[in-house]
């Protein structure tokens, strides 16, 4: 029955942790998992309940010590080595160490199974070299294992167990270690998912603050206009004021012209406010409020370029979503530049832009006539770093996918047409 137990729980930590490599791509899950298969051959040897030589018992000892190895140094945090300035330093380290070494060797006496032995020893350095850092989940570990080996020491608890006869003791590390191990793990993947998330928010900031040069020349080309027209404005109003020609249905009518370059000024400037928001605030907003203020900053390129874009609305213009309005808008800036810049040596340049709407989606179509994208390059333009341009820092298309797929919890799709690249956005219709 204890055997049973302990299969059960091997087999139990092997499927958690590939599980969670795959979905983490973390090297610790995998070498765990490793590591908890060579020693479920170990333990299925060591029973003796199967007919298996004894030279498998030693293969699967060496082959879960080396992914212990690899298990503990991956999860290891710090520095392997500290740094020593003076002999209160080397002393305090020495005595330390040799603390490691004492406690790792009666780990070992006490349970003599090697590889649980590695990891403890390798992860109570990084505790003891590091100890300012913190680092909780190597510390419940660690402190799991030393509190358990201290009291079993003191209780002479190993001598006591053999001779009441009790189970294994090797039977119990097994226990004890995947639940310390499953405690550590589980802390560590909430901690990862956190510097995972500001991680993504770090990178949409360096994106939007990598087109800040960009947009700074388009606030210029958008202000240059409006501000000449009122010039312009000003202008013939005082001739006509010199003339002694000022009437009252003139005055009105350039005080209207004035007041609607204003107006274009003034949503000028909150489109571009909206895009720099670091807002995470979701809500329900309309589609075309968002497409608007992305062809409102980028028009100026547009014109600069010779870029026909063709902007099609075929469904409801209050279609609604729910997610963060200044993302959808940043998705869509980023697909329009991405189509500005591979329209920049193509003849006769141009953008289509259209939406539709289905009973439960609203789909989203970016088309330019560049020529498409090589298919080689089809699934490697969505991962961080890749990129076609010669100075592109390919993280935009990276994030376009990673906002629609986790903020707006939609979908993406990349095809070549017969002229270009199209990107087609899925998004949940709300009907709020």
């Amino acid at each position: 029955m204890a055997y049973g137990i302990t299969f059960g729980i091997l087999i139990m930590s092997i499927v958690y942790t590939l599980i969670r490599y795959i979905y983490s791509k973390e090297m610790f899950y995998i070498s765990y998992c490793l590591m908890q298969i060579f020693s479920l051959l170990f333990i299925a040897s060591y029973s003796k309940l199967f007919e298996l030589s004894h030279i498998i018992e030693q293969i699967a000892i060496l082959g879960a010590s080396l992914f212990s190895i690899v298990f503990a140094v991956s999860f290891y945090e710090g520095k392997f080595f500290p740094k020593i300035s003076n002999y209160k330093e080397l002393i305090i380290n020495t005595l330390l160490f040799n603390i490691v070494i004492l406690t790792a060797f009666y780990h070992y006496i006490l349970f003599e199974y090697l590889p649980y032995t590695i990891i403890y020893a390798i992860l109570f350095l990084s505790i003891i070299f590091n100890l300012k850092q913190g680092f909780k989940p190597t510390v419940i570990y660690v402190v799991g294992w030393s509190l358990l080996c201290f009291i079993l020491f003191v209780m002479d608890f190993k001598a006591l167990y053999i001779q009441k006869g009790y189970m294994d003791l090797v039977l119990l590390a097994f226990a004890i270690e995947a639940v310390l191990f499953t405690l550590s793990v589980g802390y560590k993947y909430n901690n990862l998912q956190i510097q995972s998330n500001s991680y993504e928010d770090m990178l949409l900031q360096q994106s939007r603050l990598a087109k800040s040069g960009e947009m700074i020349g388009n606030i210029t080309h958008q202000f240059r206009q409006p501000l000449n027209n009122i010039a312009y404005i000003l202008i013939n109003i005082k001739k006509r004021f010199e003339n002694k020609k000022l009437d009252e249905v003139y005055l009105d009518k350039k005080i209207n012209q004035a007041n609607m370059q204003l107006d274009f000024l003034s949503k000028t400037i909150d489109d571009f406010k909206d895009f720099y928001a670091p807002s995470k605030h979701k809500e329900v907003f309309r589609v075309k409020e968002a497409i608007d203020s992305c062809i409102t900053i980028l028009s100026a390129d547009f014109k600069k370029n010779n870029i026909d874009l063709e902007f099609l609305f075929n469904t409801n213009e209050d279609i609604k979503i729910y997610g963060v309005k200044n993302e959808l808008s940043q998705v869509i800036l980023a697909l329009l530049s991405n189509a500005n810049d591979a329209l920049t040596s193509i003849e006769n340049p141009s953008i289509k832009l259209d939406v539709i709407s289905s009973n439960a989606e609203v789909i989203i179509g970016i088309e330019d006539n560049a020529g498409g994208i090589k298919e080689k390059n089809l699934e490697k333009v969505f991962e961080p770093y890749f990129s076609t341009k010669e100075k592109g820092s390919g993280i935009g298309l990276y994030l376009v996918k990673l906002i629609v797929e986790e903020s707006f919890e939609g979908r993406i799709e990349l095809v070549n047409k017969k002229k270009g690249a199209k990107f087609t956005l899925f998004f949940e219709k709300s009907f709020d």
